[in-house]
Protein backbone atom coordinates (compact mmCIF):
# COMPACT_ATOMS: atom_id res chain seq x y z
CA UNK A 1 0.00 0.00 0.00
CA UNK A 2 2.88 2.54 0.91
CA UNK A 3 3.95 1.76 -2.68
CA UNK A 4 0.47 2.89 -4.09
CA UNK A 5 0.65 5.96 -1.86
CA UNK A 6 3.90 7.22 -3.28
CA UNK A 7 2.52 6.33 -6.87
CA UNK A 8 -0.53 8.76 -6.20
CA UNK A 9 1.54 11.51 -4.70
CA UNK A 10 4.16 10.75 -7.77
CA UNK A 11 1.25 11.01 -10.33
CA UNK A 12 -0.14 14.83 -8.39
CA UNK A 13 2.79 16.52 -8.49
CA UNK A 14 4.77 15.31 -11.76
CA UNK A 15 1.75 16.56 -13.80
CA UNK A 16 1.77 19.47 -12.10
CA UNK A 17 -2.08 19.14 -10.72
CA UNK A 18 -0.79 20.16 -7.24
CA UNK A 19 0.18 23.69 -8.61
CA UNK A 20 -3.08 25.12 -8.45
CA UNK A 21 -4.55 24.12 -4.84
CA UNK A 22 -1.42 25.97 -3.57
CA UNK A 23 -1.74 28.82 -5.45
CA UNK A 24 -5.43 29.19 -4.56
CA UNK A 25 -4.22 28.57 -0.81
CA UNK A 26 -1.90 31.18 -1.05
CA UNK A 27 -3.77 33.43 -2.63
CA UNK A 28 -6.77 33.36 0.40
CA UNK A 29 -3.97 33.72 2.75
CA UNK A 30 -2.73 36.53 1.76
CA UNK A 31 -6.06 38.21 1.55
CA UNK A 32 -6.69 36.81 4.95
CA UNK A 33 -3.33 38.27 6.36
CA UNK A 34 -3.58 41.59 4.45
CA UNK A 35 -5.79 43.03 6.71
CA UNK A 36 -3.20 43.22 9.48
CA UNK A 37 -1.75 41.37 11.91
CA UNK A 38 -3.45 39.25 15.02
CA UNK A 39 -2.75 36.85 17.57
CA UNK A 40 -1.36 33.41 16.27
CA UNK A 41 -4.41 30.73 18.01
CA UNK A 42 -7.02 33.64 16.41
CA UNK A 43 -5.06 33.76 13.23
CA UNK A 44 -4.79 30.16 12.32
CA UNK A 45 -8.29 29.16 13.75
CA UNK A 46 -9.59 31.36 10.83
CA UNK A 47 -6.77 29.99 8.31
CA UNK A 48 -8.40 26.60 8.74
CA UNK A 49 -11.88 27.57 8.14
CA UNK A 50 -10.58 29.63 4.77
CA UNK A 51 -8.31 26.49 3.85
CA UNK A 52 -10.98 24.08 4.41
CA UNK A 53 -12.72 23.50 0.85
CA UNK A 54 -8.96 24.47 -0.67
CA UNK A 55 -8.07 20.87 0.72
CA UNK A 56 -10.92 19.43 -0.06
CA UNK A 57 -10.77 20.61 -3.81
CA UNK A 58 -6.87 19.39 -3.43
CA UNK A 59 -7.55 15.70 -2.42
CA UNK A 60 -10.52 15.44 -5.02
CA UNK A 61 -7.45 16.68 -7.83
CA UNK A 62 -5.06 13.99 -6.94
CA UNK A 63 -7.55 11.33 -6.78
CA UNK A 64 -8.68 12.05 -10.04
CA UNK A 65 -5.11 12.06 -11.27
CA UNK A 66 -5.39 8.24 -11.16
CA UNK A 67 -7.24 6.71 -14.57
CA UNK A 68 -10.21 4.38 -14.04
CA UNK A 69 -8.29 1.20 -15.42
CA UNK A 70 -5.64 1.92 -13.05
CA UNK A 71 -7.04 2.43 -10.04
CA UNK A 72 -8.99 -0.79 -10.72
CA UNK A 73 -6.13 -2.58 -11.19
CA UNK A 74 -4.95 -0.95 -7.79
CA UNK A 75 -8.08 -3.08 -6.30
CA UNK A 76 -7.02 -6.42 -8.00
CA UNK A 77 -3.45 -6.04 -6.81
CA UNK A 78 -4.27 -5.02 -3.32
CA UNK A 79 -7.54 -5.46 -2.57
CA UNK A 80 -10.70 -2.54 -2.79
CA UNK A 81 -9.96 -1.69 1.18
CA UNK A 82 -6.30 -0.90 0.86
CA UNK A 83 -6.81 1.26 -2.43
CA UNK A 84 -9.04 3.30 -0.98
CA UNK A 85 -7.03 3.65 1.90
CA UNK A 86 -4.00 4.49 0.05
CA UNK A 87 -5.58 7.02 -2.00
CA UNK A 88 -6.82 8.91 1.35
CA UNK A 89 -3.65 8.52 2.71
CA UNK A 90 -1.94 10.60 -0.21
CA UNK A 91 -4.28 12.92 -0.08
CA UNK A 92 -3.88 13.51 3.81
CA UNK A 93 -0.13 13.65 3.09
CA UNK A 94 -0.60 16.18 0.33
CA UNK A 95 -3.14 18.17 2.61
CA UNK A 96 -0.75 17.84 5.12
CA UNK A 97 2.11 19.81 3.05
CA UNK A 98 -0.37 22.45 2.33
CA UNK A 99 -1.28 22.95 6.45
CA UNK A 100 2.69 23.19 6.94
CA UNK A 101 3.02 25.80 4.58
CA UNK A 102 -0.24 27.83 5.81
CA UNK A 103 1.41 27.50 9.19
CA UNK A 104 4.55 29.43 8.16
CA UNK A 105 2.66 31.82 5.79
CA UNK A 106 1.62 34.58 8.53
CA UNK A 107 5.11 34.97 9.50
CA UNK A 108 6.74 35.59 6.30
CA UNK A 109 4.20 38.24 5.44
CA UNK A 110 3.77 39.78 8.64
CA UNK A 111 0.16 38.32 9.66
CA UNK A 112 0.37 37.12 13.05
CA UNK A 113 2.19 38.81 16.22
CA UNK A 114 5.23 38.02 17.81
CA UNK A 115 6.52 37.57 21.51
CA UNK A 116 6.08 40.85 23.41
CA UNK A 117 8.59 39.88 25.82
CA UNK A 118 11.25 37.56 27.40
CA UNK A 119 10.00 34.11 28.54
CA UNK A 120 6.83 34.87 26.25
CA UNK A 121 5.13 31.65 25.24
CA UNK A 122 2.07 32.76 23.61
CA UNK A 123 3.30 32.29 20.20
CA UNK A 124 4.21 28.57 20.83
CA UNK A 125 0.64 28.23 22.17
CA UNK A 126 -0.96 29.69 19.27
CA UNK A 127 1.08 27.68 16.42
CA UNK A 128 0.22 24.54 18.55
CA UNK A 129 -3.23 25.37 18.92
CA UNK A 130 -3.28 26.81 15.15
CA UNK A 131 -1.72 23.00 14.24
CA UNK A 132 -4.78 21.34 16.29
CA UNK A 133 -7.10 23.26 14.52
CA UNK A 134 -6.01 22.64 10.98
CA UNK A 135 -5.42 18.97 11.61
CA UNK A 136 -9.35 18.92 12.93
CA UNK A 137 -9.93 20.42 9.42
CA UNK A 138 -7.75 18.29 7.50
CA UNK A 139 -9.10 14.80 7.44
CA UNK A 140 -13.07 16.45 6.78
CA UNK A 141 -11.47 18.10 3.82
CA UNK A 142 -9.83 14.98 3.00
CA UNK A 143 -13.01 13.00 3.51
CA UNK A 144 -15.62 16.02 1.06
CA UNK A 145 -12.63 15.67 -1.37
CA UNK A 146 -13.04 11.91 -2.26
CA UNK A 147 -16.86 12.33 -2.05
CA UNK A 148 -16.53 14.55 -4.86
CA UNK A 149 -13.72 12.34 -6.60
CA UNK A 150 -14.49 10.77 -9.77
CA UNK A 151 -14.86 7.26 -8.27
CA UNK A 152 -17.61 8.16 -6.35
CA UNK A 153 -19.77 10.68 -8.61
CA UNK A 154 -18.43 9.41 -12.50
CA UNK A 155 -19.14 12.68 -13.39
CA UNK A 156 -16.98 15.84 -13.25
CA UNK A 157 -20.06 17.90 -12.99
CA UNK A 158 -21.46 16.49 -9.60
CA UNK A 159 -17.86 15.97 -8.18
CA UNK A 160 -17.67 19.81 -8.64
CA UNK A 161 -21.76 20.06 -6.98
CA UNK A 162 -20.78 17.67 -4.00
CA UNK A 163 -17.64 19.57 -3.73
CA UNK A 164 -19.56 23.38 -3.67
CA UNK A 165 -22.49 21.75 -1.95
CA UNK A 166 -20.48 20.00 1.18
CA UNK A 167 -18.07 23.70 1.21
CA UNK A 168 -20.54 25.62 1.78
CA UNK A 169 -22.74 23.40 3.60
CA UNK A 170 -19.77 22.87 5.83
CA UNK A 171 -19.92 27.01 6.54
CA UNK A 172 -23.45 27.66 7.34
CA UNK A 173 -24.31 24.75 9.78
CA UNK A 174 -21.11 26.03 11.04
CA UNK A 175 -23.00 29.12 12.37
CA UNK A 176 -23.72 30.70 15.60
CA UNK A 177 -27.81 29.06 15.71
CA UNK A 178 -27.53 26.54 13.43
CA UNK A 179 -29.92 24.35 13.99
CA UNK A 180 -28.02 21.23 12.83
CA UNK A 181 -24.44 22.23 13.64
CA UNK A 182 -22.96 18.71 13.94
CA UNK A 183 -23.92 17.68 10.37
CA UNK A 184 -20.71 19.73 9.33
CA UNK A 185 -17.12 19.53 10.78
CA UNK A 186 -16.44 21.77 13.31
CA UNK A 187 -13.98 24.09 12.04
CA UNK A 188 -16.60 27.31 12.37
CA UNK A 189 -16.61 26.47 15.94
CA UNK A 190 -12.91 25.70 16.73
CA UNK A 191 -12.02 29.32 14.93
CA UNK A 192 -14.74 31.27 17.47
CA UNK A 193 -13.54 28.69 20.51
CA UNK A 194 -9.69 30.25 19.26
CA UNK A 195 -10.42 33.51 19.50
CA UNK A 196 -12.87 33.73 22.55
CA UNK A 197 -10.48 31.48 24.66
CA UNK A 198 -9.99 27.99 24.32
CA UNK A 199 -10.62 25.45 27.72
CA UNK A 200 -9.55 21.60 27.58
CA UNK A 201 -13.12 20.97 27.98
CA UNK A 202 -14.26 22.70 24.79
CA UNK A 203 -10.93 21.17 22.95
CA UNK A 204 -11.69 17.76 23.89
CA UNK A 205 -15.53 18.04 22.56
CA UNK A 206 -14.37 19.49 19.39
CA UNK A 207 -11.42 16.96 18.94
CA UNK A 208 -14.69 14.34 19.46
CA UNK A 209 -16.27 15.97 17.13
CA UNK A 210 -14.03 16.17 14.13
CA UNK A 211 -13.36 12.34 14.99
CA UNK A 212 -17.25 11.31 14.82
CA UNK A 213 -17.51 13.39 11.87
CA UNK A 214 -14.97 11.92 10.10
CA UNK A 215 -15.50 8.43 11.08
CA UNK A 216 -19.19 8.80 9.43
CA UNK A 217 -17.84 10.59 6.15
CA UNK A 218 -15.51 7.85 5.89
CA UNK A 219 -18.21 5.07 6.23
CA UNK A 220 -19.95 7.01 3.67
CA UNK A 221 -17.41 7.22 1.20
CA UNK A 222 -16.10 3.58 1.68
CA UNK A 223 -20.07 2.32 1.23
CA UNK A 224 -20.47 4.98 -1.92
CA UNK A 225 -16.83 3.27 -3.24
CA UNK A 226 -18.19 -0.49 -2.63
CA UNK A 227 -21.79 0.22 -4.87
CA UNK A 228 -19.81 2.16 -7.29
CA UNK A 229 -17.36 -0.69 -7.80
Amino acid sequence: MTALVRLRLAGFLRTGRALAPVLAGLIALAVLYGGGRSQPAEAYGVSAVVLLPVLAWQSRILLDVEPDVQRRLAQVVVGPARERAAGLLAAGVAGLGTVLLALVFPWLVGGVTGPVGPGDRSVVVGVALGLWAHLLALPAAVLLGALASRACTRSAGYGVAVLVVGAVGALVLGLTGSVVPWLAPPVLPTARALTGGLTATTGALLTGWALLWSAAAGAGYAWRRHHRA
